[in-house]
């Protein structure tokens, strides 16, 4: 309770978790129920857009990376998405690098959910951003799921050279894997 549109979870390992809010703040909920607000700058909310999703990196006890996939405003007042990596430690959220930014963004339709698939892989969920021609467009971020090494660099075994691991989709939304290790994903479809 107590939070303001409330979009991913991502739990630590010391049994508290972070949970990100549209309007641009990450929420620290401890174990005992204590809540503790971080803002995040630069995000754009609006509609479906803003601070979206949240992952830890694999090696997080190691290395304290997390990643968040966020609306922000284009040079020329347009909504672009974009994933950040920070360093969590110290109750201290930093930003870290840029992992991939200029995704198309909209009022509705920007996906924004991440996950690391079993290949280590970040995997990135894109939307349309209302335009549902670029999501056919192998050369446009929009309406794909990427497909990214941990610092945002192209795997050399994509299918297209590029980020873009799949296409096509509307508002991709949820990715998980099977026992067989293949990806699937849910989206608000046409």
């Amino acid at each position: 309770e107590d939070l303001e549109i409330p979009w991913d979870i991502a739990f630590l390992p010391n049994g508290s978790m972070l949970v990100t809010e549209r309007t641009g703040h990450v929420v620290e909920v401890g174990a005992d129920g204590t809540k503790r607000e971080i803002p995040i700058p630069g995000v754009r909310q609006g509609g479906e857009g803003g601070l979206l999703g949240l992952v830890l990196h694999p090696d997080f006890q190691v290395n304290n990376y997390l990643y968040l996939y966020m609306s922000a405003p284009g040079t020329a007042g347009e909504t672009l998405n974009r994933v950040v990596r920070y360093t969590f430690a110290n109750d201290i959220l930093t930003e870290d690098k840029v992992i991939i930014e200029n995704i198309p963004g909209a009022v509705y339709h920007d996906g924004g959910r991440m996950e690391f698939g079993p290949d280590s892989k970040l995997y990135v969920t894109t939307g349309d951003a209302t335009t549902a021609n670029i999501a056919q467009d192998t050369r446009s971020l929009g309406g794909k799921i990427l497909r990214l090494n941990d610092d945002g660099s192209v795997p050399s075994d994509n299918p297209f050279g590029t980020r873009v691991y799949s296409y096509g989709h509307r508002n991709p939304q949820g990715l998980a894997w099977d026992s067989a290790g293949r990806p699937w994903e849910t989206e608000h479809g046409r």
